[in-house]
């Protein structure tokens, strides 16, 4: 079949820069050019330099640097030890005691952060020696965090949701608000889990000799005021209408350079080093993100998308067989990308794919973000191992099988918001359009 040849001999010419180590973005770029000048009369040089642009001045896109500049500032506050002085109360009583700080600390950074990277390496620095420091069992703190710290790619704002919203041209806004219940019923199974292995290994917990008073609780938590009040602010500015993605993210960068100077944390080097974090970072998925458009355009041009589009729907897969498949394929491609890489270098095929379907665009970005997460945690190319690797000095293989029951939890969670797509799609209906 020709959509087939085509499909195979784009992937292999793929398979091949990327095995050179040349980057992911000229990769696509080399492909795509290679494409278009054995298949498509079109001038290549036109095409290349017309998408680039188009895409790399898209307004929609200018969330992205703000809201990585935002994640970035944050990081450099005391951020991680007010978060574990502000939860340690509130947690300390409940069966599993002080790793619930890893869950719920995680989804709270993810909230103004974006990144599963940064949440990770946000919160552990703080938690891991404080944990260790009252014996709690490495398997538990280490598999937690781990997990927990994939939130940072579903909750919003959320860098992936951006890039999908952009790549597939659907509604950012909508996307950040369709992860809110996800995130936290996902936060909730962490939480469960936990509870339940304290349960079962009862004797490997340490017994828990701090008290809190009520009082107490409530003065300790004052510490997270101002991180909740900012979260509160940028979500539900787009949540209400009042402010587009874009208008939120600049709102939080206020915000988040208003906190760190209250905290004294906010110099001209932690200002600097923010500020080139986030351009590294921000000029690297924009290169990708051009890399891809290029690749999208490319592939419409040999008429690959459509004809796999038929080709899928004279295949008659009801639509769970392909959301099986798809999980598959994202998880195994997820052993070898990170999650930026594998969602833009896929939705060129994809995404014709789904519309014939007839799946719900924005339900399908929170399937998607949620199949990246268990990549994160998942060897060779797992993020968050990594970070876990240079943070707890334990091999590899140790926090990959501490974190596997909670990438079954990931499973569970796909397959619930499969079975029930409103967990997704129920908030987004209920929002007020944002201003234009």
């Amino acid at each position: 079949m020709p959509e087939l040849f085509l499909t195979i001999f784009f992937i292999s010419i793929l398979l091949i820069f990327l095995g050179t180590g040349i980057w992911v973005a000229l990769s696509m770029v080399g492909v795509s050019a290679i494409g278009m000048l054995l298949f498509t009369s079109r001038p290549v040089g036109d095409a290349m330099a017309t998408t680039i642009w188009g895409t790399s001045s898209s307004w929609t896109l200018t969330a992205l640097p703000l809201f990585v500049w935002m994640g970035e500032i944050l990081f450099r506050t005391k951020l991680s030890e007010n978060l574990f002085k502000g939860l340690a109360p509130w947690m300390s009583r409940l069966p599993g005691g002080l790793i619930h700080v890893n869950v719920v600390g995680c989804a709270l950074f993810a909230a103004i952060s974006g990144s599963s990277a940064a949440t990770v390496a946000t919160v552990g620095k703080m938690s891991i020696p404080e944990l260790r420091k009252r014996n709690y069992p490495e398997k538990l703190l280490l598999g937690s965090l781990a997990g927990s710290g994939t939130l940072g790619l579903l909750i919003p704002p959320s860098i992936i949701l951006i890039i999908y919203g952009v790549t597939v041209q659907e509604s950012i806004a909508k996307l950040f608000i369709a992860g809110i219940i996800p995130g936290i019923m996902i936060a909730i199974f962490f939480m469960l889990y936990v509870i339940g292995w304290s349960i079962v290994n009862k004797n490997s917990m340490p017994k828990m000799e701090e008290t809190f008073s009520f009082s107490q609780k409530i003065k300790q938590s004052g510490q997270l005021i101002p991180v909740i009040v900012l979260i509160a602010a940028v979500i539900g500015s787009i949540y209400v209408g009042i402010a587009t993605a874009t208008e939120a993210a600049s709102l939080g960068v206020v915000g988040a350079l208003i906190l760190s100077s209250f905290q004294k944390s906010l110099n001209k080097e932690t200002f600097k080093l923010s500020l080139l974090g986030a351009t590294k970072t921000s000029c690297m998925i924009a290169f990708i993100l051009a890399g891809s458009a290029f690749l999208s355009l490319a592939m419409g041009f040999t008429g690959l998308p459509r004809n796999l589009a038929i080709w899928i729907n004279e295949m008659s897969l009801s639509p769970y067989v392909l959301i099986m498949v798809l999980t598959i394929f994202y998880i195994i491609l997820g052993m070898f990308l990170d999650g930026i890489s594998a969602v833009v270098l896929t939705m060129a095929i994809i995404e014709p794919m789904i519309r014939q379907a007839g799946f719900d665009m924005i339900w399908f970005g929170v399937f998607l973000v949620i199949v990246v997460e268990m990549a994160q945690i998942t060897p060779p190319v797992g993020f968050n191992l990594f970070v876990l690797q240079g943070m707890a000095n334990k091999d590899m293989g140790f926090i990959a099988k501490s974190a596997f029951p909670l990438f079954l939890l990931m499973i569970l969670a796909v397959i619930v918001i499969i079975i029930f797509p409103e967990i997704a799609l129920w908030l987004p209906q209920q929002m007020i359009q944002p201003l234009k």
